[in-house]
């Protein structure tokens, strides 16, 4: 299906691994031209090449940079100074006790999950509003909503994005330009493959095998019983990105494979608290 994306920029936030690396290709199967990001220039050049050489209609760019710092992002700013989607991807996470978390952690945490977004979208977002068009995405997760308590440091910060989008959102009010958070699931990254795959060392199972015997013992309350694929979550994005999506106006999207469940279907709503705030997330 075309989404009427073609010839567009989008700069997407850490995309040369995960997520953003799965958000940024489907963009590239849509025509549009990426700024892809990361801190490792070499890294960021590779990525370029293999979406250059992949999809050879756009023009991928080298856009390496530590979104973190201000200097670096005003570089950034001077060099792409427009885009027609901002997709903020970037963020941290670990697991950790409450009580090991001290200021320099949430500095940490506040300065890459919350502020390199919010200083990108309020560059990106007045251009976008005089144009009367753009779309800006924030990542999320569901811990922004249902916090396992595993990383307080982590699901705080990414509450503070549903937030954000959702006050972002408001200045768009009569305009075609679109604020959303979308919030993954338990997601087949990198790492969590190789968690998997070393999970079972002595079994010669298919990798398949290995992740429905550890989605049972670990998260059995999901519903779609393997992790969500990161491509699944790109072509939402390029949903979201798309023409047709003007009716999403500061939403919070969830895409958690059936991970959380509504109050409506609970008998009581106290058993629901129970779940939702003893659950495991990973």
């Amino acid at each position: 299906m075309d989404m009427g994306l073609y010839g567009k920029t989008a700069l997407v936030t850490g995309s040369t691994k995960g997520i953003g690396k799965a958000i940024a290709i489907e963009l590239a199967k849509e025509g549009v031209h990426l700024l892809i990001n990361g801190r490792d220039h070499e890294e960021v050049e590779r990525t370029v090449r293999e979406i250059k050489s992949a999809y050879p209609a756009t023009s991928p760019q080298n856009a390496a940079a530590d979104l973190t710092d201000r200097g670096q992002r005003e570089a950034l700013f001077q060099k792409y100074p427009h885009v027609d989607i901002l997709v903020n991807n970037i963020g941290i996470y670990k697991i950790m006790q409450y009580g090991d978390i001290d200021d320099e952690v949430w500095n940490n945490y506040f300065r890459t999950n919350f502020l390199t977004a919010d200083g990108l979208s309020r560059f990106y977002l007045p251009a976008m509003l005089k144009k009367n068009e753009g779309r800006i995405i924030f990542i999320a997760s569901e811990e922004a909503v249902m916090p396992s308590g595993l990383m307080p440091q982590y699901g705080v910060t990414k509450s503070m994005l549903l937030s954000l989008a959702k006050s972002l959102s408001k200045l768009t009010k009569g305009t075609e330009v679109t604020v959303n958070t979308l919030m993954p699931g338990p997601t087949l990254s990198e790492k969590v493959l190789q968690i998997i795959e070393g999970a079972y060392p002595e079994e010669e199972l298919s990798f398949s095998e290995k992740e429905k015997r550890f989605m049972a013992a670990n998260l059995p309350q999901s519903e779609l019983q393997r992790f969500i694929k990161p491509m699944e979550i790109g072509r939402l994005a390029v949903f979201l990105c798309s023409p047709y999506s003007s009716a999403f106006k500061g939403s919070p999207i969830r895409m958690d494979g059936g991970w959380c469940r509504p109050f409506f279907k609970c008998v009581r709503r106290e058993e629901c608290r129970f779940r939702l705030g003893f659950e495991m997330f990973l």
